[in-house]
């Protein structure tokens, strides 16, 4: 008995370091506009997007020609199927775009950014919001 104790144990922390890696950002693009994450503007350019704790939940966002960067709050996000590639997806309202979601080829599990009150303001005046994809690389 308490070696099946000890074998569930193993098993139990075995699936949880296996499901917080599964949640784990690491992506680095080139993005050709100006765009917003979490009521920050980011000039357009070269950025890492990484996860800083096991659950993912904060993304570092990291301008690499000038070094800044801040913290933006995600969550947790499902497909049906793996993704096919490693991209960062944004909603263009009007004239001006806002990180939506991460995805990293292989996986069924990204990383989406809440709506700001600026992006849900703007929207109020277009018709409709577009989904724009970027490539990413995984880092």
């Amino acid at each position: 008995m308490k070696s099946l104790r000890s074998i569930l144990f193993g098993l139990t922390v075995l699936l949880m370091a296996t499901a917080a890696q599964a949640q784990q950002t690491s992506v680095r693009a080139n993005v050709p506009f100006d765009f917003v994450v979490a009521n920050h503007a980011y000039p357009a350019g070269e950025y890492a997007l990484k996860s800083l704790t096991g659950n993912g939940m904060p993304i570092r966002v990291e301008n690499l020609q000038d070094e800044t960067m801040k913290i933006a709050l995600s969550d947790a996000c499902n497909s049906d199927k793996a993704a096919t590639s490693t991209k960062l997806i944004f909603h263009r309202v009007g004239d001006s775009y806002f990180l939506y979601q991460i995805w990293q080829q292989g996986s069924t599990w990204g990383r989406e950014f809440p709506v700001t009150r600026a992006e849900r303001q703007i929207a109020q005046n277009h018709e409709k919001t577009e989904l724009v994809i970027v490539a990413a690389n995984i880092q």
